[in-house]
Parts: structure tokens; sequence; C-alpha cells
């Protein structure tokens, strides 16, 4: 009798700072359901990030503000039993770590409840000290600097970040804050180019773009928009796939052969033996015999069998 297959191993910030040092460019993309995260797993993604994005990709909100630490959760569980082998990183939603007993809580519930490794905190240098309070209880955070989405309101729109001389040396600061409390790695997200890579030469810990030019260490992406589901690209994405036109031919030839009663067809139908339906339904030779009204028209579907 053969062994069962070894169960794959769970990555960790460890194999993260490796990859980095060995100098492999860091391939992560967002997942929020199982079998994205199974696909993204098996495709052999290191890293998958819970991304508070799926308030707007997946439950239709205007911003991700609105996105509840419980539906965070929700999520990741689906996610982290999807994925067996990547690390998986929990975005902590808006005003769940407002504080660092906050943070705590909240992502003490990230790693209890939800299954993750590390959790990721918005802002650098005003949020250095939450960090730095995680990452001594043992929990991994990546950072996350530059356009930060639970900021929208006070940033008014979604824009490039860094561009001029007094907030590009902003980014630089709260990037080595960041690094300073501990994050095992930080996401840039809409830099420019040269300041990314600026910034990833002088980091110690793995920079993660998502609109911040090739050279950081490795790239992030919202999956909807490399999968093409959405109906909008941006600017700092690529589509792998045009799943959107693929799922709406798929739904209206669905349409179009449920109208037409070409589905089911013979291939997707069950029969039984017709034998035995007759029986169910007093029409057999025996029930013809002992039925007194020899009429032929069986037992009344509505009788207490």
């Amino acid at each position: 009798m053969s062994a069962p297959p070894a169960q794959a191993r769970r990555l960790t910030v460890t194999d993260i700072a490796r990859m980095h040092a060995d100098g492999e460019r860091i391939a992560m993309a967002t997942a929020y359901d199982y079998p994205t995260a199974s696909l993204l797993d098996e495709a052999g993604l290191p890293m998958i990030l819970v991304g508070d994005s799926l308030g707007q990709v997946m439950l239709g909100y205007e911003s991700t503000v609105r996105v509840t630490m419980d539906e965070m959760l929700h999520h990741t569980k689906a996610v982290v039993r999807g994925a067996r082998h990547a690390l998986i990183v929990g975005d902590m939603p808006f005003l769940s770590y407002a504080s660092p007993d906050e943070a705590l809580a909240s992502a003490g519930r990230f790693l209890r409840e939800g299954g993750v490794q590390a959790v990721k905190i918005e802002g650098g240098v005003r949020s250095a000290r939450v960090i730095e309070a995680l990452v001594r209880a043992g929990i991994p955070v990546q950072g996350h600097i530059g356009l930060t989405p639970q900021a929208i309101n006070a940033i008014g729109k979604v824009r490039v970040m860094g561009k001029s001389r007094e907030a590009a040396r902003a980014l630089l600061a709260d990037a080595f804050a960041v690094q300073e409390a501990g994050a095992f790695s930080v996401v840039l997200e809409l830099v420019p180019a040269q300041l990314a890579a600026a910034i990833t030469a002088r980091l110690r810990i793995p920079t993660i773009g998502i609109g911040a030019g090739p050279d950081c260490s490795g790239q992030v992406q919202v999956i909807t928009d490399v999968l093409g589901l959405g109906d909008f690209t941006p600017r700092h994405a690529r589509r792998y796939a045009s799943l959107r036109e693929t799922i709406l031919e798929a739904a209206r030839a669905y349409k179009a052969d449920v109208e037409a009663g070409a589905f089911p067809g013979e291939a997707e139908t069950v029969r039984m033996d017709d034998s035995v339906l007759a029986e169910v339904l007093g029409r057999s030779p025996l029930d013809r015999e002992t039925v007194a009204d020899e009429s032929g028209a069986g037992i009344p579907l509505d009788r207490d069998l």
C-alpha cells in the first residue's frame, strides 16, 4: 500500500525573504473565493492577498471604506481553504487598526478565525507604531504606502503619489518607517517608476508594486483585472484573459438553449426504468388486475401513497 501524498507546505515570510535575497521576482495577486485561490495556488503564486478591494469588485461598494471585518473574514476563510501552499495575507479593513490595541484584536481574528499568515496595513509613518506592536506580538505585517485606498476621502481621487519633491521625500520616509517597524514587505501603489526603483534599492525588505513600474521586488494585481472580468482595466493592469466576454457568451448561449428547449439534452438527463415508473403510478399489469377501475387511469398523482 502506497503512502498518502505529502501535504503541501505553507510558505512563510521567511520563504519570501529568501526569494528576495535570491533575486527572485515575487508574483502576488488578490483572491476572494475558494476556486480562484485554488487556481492561483496551483499556478504557483507564492503570495495571495485577500484584499479589501473585494468591497468594490465582489460586493459592489463604491470604495473599500465600507468593507467590514466580518466580510473580510468570510472571504478569507474561503481563500485559505482553497490555497494550501501560498502565503495568505489578510487586508486589514478601514478603522480596524486605529490604535495598537484595536490592531491586535483585528489581526488576531485574521490569524485565529481566518487562518492567514500575515496582515496588510495601509500607511507609513502614521502606521509605524501599529506595525511595530503587531510584529512584537508575532504577527507578520505587510506595509502599504503610496496611494492608500482607505484614505480616498482625504486624498480626493485615485492618483499617482510622490511626484513632487516633498511628496517623494514623504514616501521615502514612509518606506523606511515601515521597514524599521518590522514589516516583512511593503506594497507601493501608484508611485512613479523611478521613485519606486529608488525605494526598492534602499530597502532591505521586498517591495511589491502595483502601478509602480517594473523595478519593484514583485508585483501584485487585482485578479479581476488580470482575468478581464470587469468592463474597465486600469492603466497599471494587464489583461491576461477576457473572461467577461467569455462568461457573457456562455450565459447568452445557455439562455438561448433553455428557451429553445435544447437544454437539457440526452447527455444531461437521467432516466429510470419505465417498468418501475409504471409500478409507481399504478399502471403495471399487476395493478391493472387488482384495481377496480379498469379504465387505465392509474393512481391519481395527489393520492397519499
